[in-house]
Order: C-alpha cells, then structure tokens, then sequence
C-alpha cells in the first residue's frame, strides 16, 4: 500500500537592481543592490496566479478530507520576509494550513544559499542558516521540522552528515538513476556513514508528469485527470510515492486555463478512491517506514536540469568566479560584526543570482532563460560582480 507524501518548495528570489560603480554610494546597502519595486510586482503577481488560490483550495481540501488528506512545504526564508514586506495576508494563509494538523514543513537554508558547498570544513554558515530557518518556521506555524531539505535538493553523502548532525531524522532528494541503480525511489534508504537519517528520494517522472508535461498537447498521456494520474499512483510498486514539487505549478507554471486547479480539486478524491493509497507527511514517512538499503552519494545531486547535479549554479567559469568571492567575503564580513552587512551577504547568496549565469543550451537553457529577469547570463554576470566587488570594497572601507 503506498503512501503519497506531496511536498511543495516555496521560494522567491532576492533579485538585483542594475548597479554601476559610478552610482552615489550614499543610499543604504539593501536599496542600492536589491530591485525591491521589481521584487514586489513578482511577489504580488505570483500570489495571485498561484500562492492565494492554491492555499485556499488546499484549506478546503483539507479540511474536507479531516486528515486523510496531507501535504507539506519548505517555504525559504527569503520568502517569508516578502511576505512579511508585501502579503502578510498570504502568510495568514499559511498559518491556517499550519492549524489544520494535516500539514508538515521542511527545514532548508533560510536563504536558499549554495553554503553546503562552502569550502568551510566546519560549514559555520550553514549551521547558523538552517537554524534561523528552523526559529522563523517555529514563530510562524508552531512547527518544529523533522525532515530537511537542501537548497534545490542538494545532496551528498557529506550534507546527509550535516543534516543527521543537527538532529533531523530524514532528509529529501532526487530519484535518479545513476544513485540508485536498479532500486526503486519508492522506498527509503540509509545514506553511508550516516546512522540514523533517512533519504525520501523525489520520483520525478510521476512529478513531472504534473510539473512539467500537465498542460503539454504534444504528450501522448494529455491530457493528464486526476482520475488517470490516481490509477497510474495506485498501480505503482513501492512504500511511498514522493511527489515533490514547485509550488509555482498551480497558476504560474501551469496556468489557471491549463485545468490545473480542477485537477488539484478532484485528485485527493480520486486518490482516496483506492483503499491501497493514502497521504502521508515527509514526518510520517521517515517514522512509519523502514530504509530497505543503503546509498552511497560521494557526489552532489539535485534536482535541476538533465545533469542533476551543481552545474545550474556552477557549471561555467562565470558561476564559479562569482561563488569563490562571495565565499571569500564570509571572514571579512563576520569580523565587521554589522547585521546589515551580514544580511545583505546572505541575500546575495540566493542560488537564484548564481542560476541566472547559466550558459547551458537547449531545454535547460530555456529554463533558465525563462526565470531570468536579464536579458542574457553575461549581463547577469556583470551585474552581480558589480555588486560583489563594490560590497567587499564597503567592507574594506568600513563604509555601508
């Protein structure tokens, strides 16, 4: 009988104004490198194509369905502070889905940062972020997660390490071939040389087939019902069937037009049809389940592009530049021991700026292209060194 553990990531960018080193370096550090009107009109954008009405249905669903229905989210940091700024009626919104006892949260970096890759062998930075994330999730739902998540599901045998270390009983990622060979992701699994920890791994055609493919005639499964996509879930081998997604699919990615809100309507009363399905939290699953076998994962995954590994954030020279001095600030900026300084590094380090300098072609490139807000990856580049090089020189400076 497997379980259908739904996970959503909620996450929007800290996106950067055009800076030049010719500006008047006068105003404050977070006017003068962050697109806070440009930030705002996507914010207020995507919350009314996606955020607003999937949280509404989702609270009618679940309440109907009086806890057979579950979901769950790692909403990052950098999203929660624009809500706070722009829709504090969206963040009551989550707060009711949080009441309802159906719903679980993930624990992530708070600002969606690359730190597990940092150099640092002690990884300071990413111990800090994770229990920021950990104190903003509790003040908001009440909640205390059990399971972590890495930024863009980033993972090793190493960040499993980490993550067992601050205490959390599982941890997510991606279903990929080259990691689990011949098993199934519908199973759980030990990680090497962690004792305890559980890996819940995304099985990511059944989650494309609703990300990705939902709204594309050219598939010859379109078009996709709940009513089939349920009796694809039920015929299904395995514990559990993680279904791991963009929260963006609903309204933004998969327009309202799509039918992709009908779908979500009706899919937990299809689902529930099946006396061999039902819906289970990340928290649950790693309680209920036992791992059936070991991994071994020397090399970071995630679940971005064909590759899924680090290449969208640092597969060309560019991305690497400007990642080997965003980590060269982190000493230079503690030892300031400023909180705006140390605020606004952590803003920049979004994995959303490094993404953007993807030269990747075809559909991968497409993607990237598509969330982008510059014209091509080298503007992007040029922008974003601008502002790494004229931040360290305030530093150095001791200026803001």
């Amino acid at each position: 009988m497997p379980s259908i553990c739904i996970y959503f990531q909620v996450h929007q960018p800290a996106r950067l104004r055009r800076y030049s080193f010719l500006e008047d370096k006068k105003s404050g550090l977070q006017d003068a490198y962050f697109d806070d009107k440009l930030n705002e009109k996507v914010f207020n954008k995507v919350t009314e194509k996606c955020y607003m009405p999937t949280n509404r249905l989702l609270l009618e669903l679940l309440q109907k369905h009086r806890g057979r229905f579950k979901v769950s989210y790692s909403i990052t940091g950098v999203f929660l502070e624009q809500c706070q700024k722009y829709r504090p009626d969206l963040l009551e919104t989550f707060k009711q889905l949080a009441d309802t006892g159906c719903v679980d949260f993930l624990n992530e970096t708070y600002f969606h940062s690359l730190c597990s890759l940092f150099s640092d062998p002690e990884k300071k930075e990413f111990h800090e972020q994770v229990e920021m994330h950990k104190s903003a999730l509790k003040k908001i739902t009440g909640i205390s997660p059990k399971v972590f998540r890495n930024t863009e599901a980033l993972f090793s045998n190493d960040i499993a390490r980490l993550a067992e270390g601050m205490g959390y009983k599982g941890i997510v990622s991606e279903g990929i071939e080259r990691v689990l060979g011949w098993r199934s992701p519908n199973y759980l699994y030990s990680v090497k040389n962690c004792k305890r920890i559980k890996l819940l791994m995304r099985n990511y055609k059944l989650s494309d087939d609703v990300a990705y493919r939902f709204s594309a005639r050219w598939w010859n499964e379109w078009p996709l019902t709940a009513e089939k996509y349920s009796a694809w879930l039920k015929g299904t081998p395995g514990h559990v069937i993680n279904l791991f997604m963009d929260y963006e699919t609903f309204g933004e990615h998969q327009w309202a037009d799509t039918g992709i809100f009908d779908f979500l309507r009706y899919f937990p009363d299809y689902a529930l049809k099946y006396p061999e399905l039902d819906f289970r939290t990340p928290s649950e699953v790693v309680e209920d389940y036992k791992a059936l076998g070991e991994l071994d994962v020397p090399d970071v995954i995630s679940w971005a592009d064909n590759e899924r590994d680090a290449s969208a954030w640092l597969g060309n020279d560019m991305q690497r530049m400007a990642f080997s001095l965003l980590q060269e600030l982190e000493p230079m900026v503690r030892k300031n021991k400023d909180k705006e300084m140390l605020h606004v590094w952590r803003l920049l380090q979004n994995s959303d700026h490094l993404y953007y300098l993807c030269t990747k072609c075809l559909a991968d490139g497409d993607v990237h292209k598509y969330f982008s807000h510059y014209q091509n990856p080298y503007e992007g580049f040029i922008n974003y060194m601008n502002i790494l090089r004229d931040f360290k020189e305030r530093i150095e400076g001791g200026k803001k």
